[in-house]
């Protein structure tokens, strides 16, 4: 979560509580730079919204400019929070789905309950009137909650007129397939995330991009395991840029030396300093003659015991 991406989503005024939902839920699942791959049904979980409703949501606020939806074909679609870019006057009012579900329903409704029957009874001025070839519906016909309006081509356009709506409730075996299904999705943009930040590093330092192969993608994915998905692109930048021990220099900081010493190297990223291989020494010889010093107290205070007696 960016604490600092939600501080500026809280203020913003002139929504819908269904679409200020929307974008804090994106907000909370940002990075710094504004940045999820959230899926709609991970959205209307953590929302209690209908799939419906967050994608009419993420459609209005992509048109106030709120959010930025990048669609990518056979994964997540990644979305960027920019609460600065806020402008609801450039968003409409209504959306078409909404409007033309309305019309649907005045178009259907039941005459008033006061209205006076009989043959002479004139119909209101807007009422629509069916044509007069009009075929009656067949008595199987769906109702209107058993279908879904036309595809919003900004948003659903990999949906189709016939589809059904989605279930109210997904089984728990369902339910847990797609959890693994966003959690694989996450960890792929994880591992893409670490190896462009790995990239860019290792291109700034010797000015040729580092080999990419099985075992290198193998060890990102490890990393990106062992640090998590936050950390270990800003560990894995850091390293090329600032580790200088002579057993990484001379193996050009491979993956896999920053795989074997993960943590370590992540502790010294934290704290915002490289051990060299000058210091780690000190450390040592530092550490012996503690243990030595520690030794000759030990052996004086048996002797002095030993006279005593």
């Amino acid at each position: 979560m960016s604490t600092i991406i939600m501080a500026a989503c809280w203020p913003l005024q002139g929504m819908s509580a269904s679409q200020k939902a929307v974008l804090i839920s994106l907000a909370d699942q940002a990075n710094d730079d504004g940045v999820c791959w959230p899926a709609v049904g991970t959205i209307a979980a953590r929302t209690c919204l209908s799939e419906r409703a967050v994608r009419d949501a993420l459609a209005w606020l992509q048109a106030a400019g709120a959010v930025f939806r990048e669609y990518r074909h056979n994964t997540s679609t990644y979305y960027t929070v920019c609460p600065k870019r806020f402008d609801p006057s450039k968003a409409p009012v209504e959306s078409k789905r909404t409007t033309k579900r309305k019309t649907n329903v005045a178009a259907n409704a039941a005459p008033p309950a006061a209205a006076a029957p009989g043959a002479d009874a004139a119909p209101p001025a807007n009422a629509a009137v069916p044509p007069a070839n009009a075929a009656p519906p067949p008595a199987n016909a769906a109702g209107l909650e058993g279908q879904m309006p036309p595809p919003n081509h900004q948003l659903n356009h990999h949906l189709t007129a016939n589809e059904p709506s989605p279930p109210a409730a997904q089984s728990a075996r369902g339910g847990g397939k797609q959890e693994k299904a966003d959690e694989e999705t996450a960890l792929q943009a994880a591992c893409k995330h670490t190896w462009a930040a790995y990239n860019q590093a290792f291109e700034q330092r010797y000015g040729v991009k580092p080999v990419r192969n099985q075992v290198v993608n193998a060890n990102v994915k490890t990393l990106v395991k062992r640090l998590g998905y936050e950390e270990a692109p800003l560990v894995a930048a850091w390293y090329v840029l600032s580790v200088n021990e002579s057993f990484v220099v001379k193996n050009s900081h491979g993956v896999g030396v920053l795989v074997n010493q993960a943590e370590g190297y992540r502790t010294q990223w934290a704290r915002g300093q490289a051990v060299t291989a000058t210091a780690a020494q000190a450390a040592d010889k530092s550490s012996a003659n503690f243990d030595a010093i520690e030794e000759a107290k030990r052996l004086s205070r048996q002797r002095k015991e030993g006279g005593n007696a």
